[in-house]
C-alpha cells in the first residue's frame, strides 16, 4: 500500500464518521451525568423548537452491575441500578437517544432531545456553547470538589528506618 492511499477521499471519509461518533459519544455523556434540574434549566433558556416524535417513552429499569477484583480477578455481581432510557426523533430524520443513571423520565427525554438536536450541524456550535460546555464546566467543579474532599481524609503511611542500632 503506498502512502497516497491514506490520503485518499476514501480515507478521508472513514476519519469524518469516526470523529461524529467521538463527538457524539462525548456529548451524550455530558448529558447522561447532568443533573436534571440544571440540565432542564439550560433547556428553557434556548428556546429551542422541541417538535419531537416518541420512538420510545422515557421508562426505567434496571441493570446489573458487575465488578472485578482490583481490576483483573474473577467478575462478580455488584448490585442493581435503575436506569431511565428513551429515543424520540426530530423533524423526522435525526433519531436522539439517551440512558441516563436514576429514574428521571424527563431527564432521560431531555438527553435524547439534545442528542438529535446536536446531530444537526447547522444548530450543533450554538447548543455545544448553551448546554454541552456549562455542563461540562460544573461537572468538572464537582469532581474536583469531591477530590478535595477524599484527600482530606488520606492518611500518610511513614517507614521507620530500618538498620538503626541502639545502643
Amino acid at each position: 500500500m503506498s502512502d497516497s492511499t491514506a490520503s485518499s477521499p476514501i480515507a478521508s471519509s472513514q476519519a469524518a464518521p469516526d470523529l461524529q461518533q467521538s463527538l457524539r459519544r462525548d456529548w451524550m455523556s455530558v448529558l447522561a451525568r447532568a443533573e436534571a434540574a440544571e440540565l432542564e434549566r439550560l433547556w428553557q433558556a434556548l428556546d429551542e423548537p422541541a417538535g419531537h416524535r416518541l420512538l420510545r417513552r422515557p421508562e426505567t429499569g434496571l441493570v446489573q452491575l458487575r465488578g472485578r477484583i482490583g481490576g483483573d480477578g474473577a467478575p462478580f455481581n455488584v448490585g442493581e441500578a435503575p436506569v431511565t432510557r428513551c429515543s424520540l426523533v426530530v423533524e423526522g430524520e435525526r433519531v436522539g437517544h439517551a440512558y441516563v443513571l436514576g429514574r428521571d423520565l424527563r431527564h432521560a427525554e431531555l438527553a435524547a432531545l439534545l442528542d438529535a438536536l446536536l446531530q444537526d450541524p447547522a444548530r450543533r456550535p450554538r447548543l455545544l456553547e448553551a448546554v454541552i460546555e456549562p455542563l461540562r464546566t460544573t461537572q468538572a467543579a464537582r469532581r474536583r470538589a469531591r477530590r478535595r474532599a477524599a484527600e482530606t481524609t488520606r492518611v500518610d503511611f511513614f517507614t521507620l528506618v530500618r538498620g538503626e542500632a541502639s545502643k
